[in-house]
């Protein structure tokens, strides 16, 4: 259920992370056949409330507008590490999960949950900049610093900035299907589906196009990504030695072939999980894993979750075509 959206606003709320919400959730787009939100901005302090930019937003609503939400968003605001929280704001949330509705949060909306006890013992994660100090503040949270959001059931916690738009999206795409998702994000022109175990950022920057010596090899990997390869092969194809190439690939994507291969081949998965009813040793010898049990293994290792689960959630019971 993802009819009833609020958005939890504090003091010195950040515009942007308030923004993303309000795109996502808030705005009609019944004309192009999309579900509508019942969507609502509540203030925790008071009708009028700043914004850390320095303009003010008013709203006519309340706390007791989150009573009736599916699900209840808070985004990042200035402070939220070191200051404390209206305990009825803190009722309010732990009646959500209470009551079977769920959580959101937006880079250090996440401090708002967790001083609520809603990270205690979950999965959750934050804003690199601010995860150390979450874990610190929070310390039977189970914080994942790295990556871009998480989901654990009733809570969803989103690293900075672009991450809330993934978490949002991911939302979407539970409630109400890839196609929609699709839909809201070719509006938004942003990608459609980043997974959310994805890293938050690259710890070094990617060489220019024009130093690039392996997109190549890249492309032609993408290609063929239903056969076997070895390093030999990939050397080969890209003129080079076994091991310069496996230096200069490190370099460039920050990864080994091998990882970068099967980071592909469980995206390719991903997709053919979500858009097709192809069985699952299809779509394990179309992405190269060659059967169904080994795209089990690797898809639980990468994603947590097992090529049916995943299916289940993005296209519903309908999409289970073969048990894996």
């Amino acid at each position: 259920m993802l009819k009833n959206v609020a958005v939890l606003l504090l003091d010195e709320v950040h515009p942007f992370e308030l923004g993303v919400l309000c795109e996502v959730f808030g705005l009609d787009r019944s004309d192009e056949g999309l579900p509508v939100t019942d969507f609502a901005v509540v203030s925790a302090e008071g009708p009028v409330l700043r914004t850390h930019a320095g303009f003010t937003i008013s709203t006519p609503h309340g706390l007791d507008r989150l009573e009736e939400a599916d699900l209840v968003a808070v985004p990042a605001g200035s402070h939220f590490m070191e200051r404390t929280y209206p305990e009825e704001v803190l009722d309010a949330l732990r009646r959500t999960v209470e009551r079977g509705a769920r959580v959101l949060s937006v880079c250090s909306g996440a401090y708002v949950l967790g001083a609520a006890g809603l990270l205690d013992g979950r999965r959750c994660t934050t804003h690199w900049r601010h995860a150390e100090e979450l874990a610190r503040r929070f310390s039977e949270a189970r914080v994942e610093p790295d990556v871009l959001y998480v989901d654990d059931g009733a809570v969803i916690t989103s690293a900075g900035t672009a991450a809330g738009i993934d978490a949002a999206l991911h939302l979407v795409r539970q409630a109400h299907g890839p196609a929609v998702a699709n839909a809201v994000a070719r509006r938004m022109v942003v990608p459609p589906h980043r997974d959310g175990g994805q890293a938050q950022y690259i710890k070094r920057p990617l060489p220019r196009t024009r130093c690039d010596t392996v997109g190549d090899t890249l492309a032609w990997m993408e290609r063929h990504l239903d056969q076997e390869m070895s390093v030999e092969q990939l050397a080969a194809q890209a003129h080079m030695s076994p091991r310069t190439l496996a230096r200069r690939f490190q370099q460039e994507t920050g990864t080994t072939p091998y990882r970068w291969l099967l980071r592909q081949r469980v995206l390719l998965a991903q997709h053919l999980l979500e858009t097709s009813e192809e069985t699952m040793d299809t779509i394990a010898g179309r992405t190269g894993f060659g059967n169904a049990a080994a795209l089990r293994h690797q898809f639980v290792r990468s994603l947590g979750t097992t090529p049916n689960a995943y299916r289940r959630t993005f296209r519903g019971p309908a999409g289970i075509t073969e048990a894996a």
